[in-house]
């Protein structure tokens, strides 16, 4: 697939490349998204190059990935976000926000837009979000943009070598009044 640009009136979401490696390097030395990613640490030029010129562009050609850079209207780097996909019509959503760029709602807004994309354009039916527990931010993010937490994974991310337990969350297309691309019969309550 194509890499695609979504924009809203404050972002364009594009796909990173090799004139977004010293921005990306630079983001990563927070210690925040290396404590909560699972990007190396630390941090060194060579796997902000690795990302921007090989494994992003990767994911988007063999549609295994859809890696997004979100930039406002100032173009600065002010976070990332990518969408993996894990089985047919489900992904999972990972993001990190650049540390001068936190607490304006870029990332809520970003994780919408590439939701309702992924829902309209690519036909999944379910995105779902893990976090290690204890990533408050990341939370807040995922419970802002409607993903409803269902619950806490024992030893089910792996992150530097160590198993942590995680949140999981989910959204589907209904969450943002869209509709599935298969059909979908809740439980009874």
């Amino acid at each position: 697939m194509e890499p695609v640009t979504l924009t809203t009136d404050r972002l364009t979401l594009r796909t990173v490349g090799p004139q977004d490696t010293e921005a990306v390097y630079a983001a990563c030395q927070d210690p925040d998204i290396q404590r909560w990613t699972t990007i190396p640490s630390p941090y060194l030029p060579e796997h902000a190059k690795g990302f921007t010129e090989q494994l992003a562009p990767d994911g988007w050609a063999n549609g295994s990935m859809f890696t997004f850079g979100v930039f406002p209207t100032t173009g600065e780097l002010a976070g990332m976000l990518g969408i993996t996909s894990r089985s047919l019509g489900v992904g999972e959503i990972g993001f990190w926000a650049a540390k001068e760029h936190r607490g304006n709602g870029y990332i809520t807004e970003a994780v919408v837009t590439a939701a309702r994309w992924a829902f309209t354009r690519i036909s999944m039916d379910r995105l779902e979000w893990r976090a290690e527990v204890g990533n408050l931010a990341s939370r807040a993010v995922a419970e802002r943009a409607g993903f409803t937490v269902e619950g806490t994974l024992r030893a089910a991310l792996n992150n530097k070598g160590v198993l942590r337990d995680c949140w999981v969350g989910s959204l589907l297309p209904s969450d943002l009044g869209l509709t599935s691309s298969t059909p979908y019969v809740p439980a009874p309550r």
